[in-house]
């Protein structure tokens, strides 16, 4: 994963592309500060995560450009998005995270609300990377509170 980051980071130098370049420099940075950190070099679910949280927060932004009325600065941060996104594995469709869920229930039998975390402990190692896991956490309060 890092290499494919630093080829990349040679790829848009060499084509000019600014906002791609833009975007490697700073996931690029973020990796290493996480690397310094952590005293070693980060394996690749871990720099997955750091990649996630960019796109988590862009995401953010979106919401409160939106309120700004701010179109220029949502197009521009939505392509970031996409140049992120192509770091990440392919996210499973709303249909698969739902049987996840489905599975996490059927294994752990929840009785109550207060088992949401045991169901998202189950579920955020399979699914970290994978699916939203903000969309993944609303489905299992919907069902909880259905059952």
């Amino acid at each position: 994963m890092r290499n494919q980051i630093i080829e990349d980071l040679k790829t848009a130098m060499k084509a000019q592309n600014k906002v791609k370049l833009s975007v490697i420099r700073m996931v690029k940075g973020a990796i290493q500060m996480e690397e310094l950190e952590a005293k070693r070099e980060l394996k690749d679910d871990e720099v997955i995560g750091i990649i996630a949280k960019q796109i988590k927060t862009r995401k953010e932004s979106i919401v409160e450009f939106e309120k700004g009325n701010r179109t220029d600065l949502i197009k521009a941060t939505e392509d970031e998005i996409k140049i992120l996104e192509e770091y990440m594995p392919e996210q499973l469709s709303k249909e698969e995270v739902k049987q996840m869920v489905e599975e996490a229930f059927s294994t752990i039998q929840p009785t109550s609300p207060r088992d949401m975390g045991r169901i998202m402990g189950f579920l955020t190692p399979k699914l970290k990377g994978k699916a939203d896991m903000s969309e993944v956490s609303k489905m299992v309060k919907e069902k909880l509170g259905n059952s």
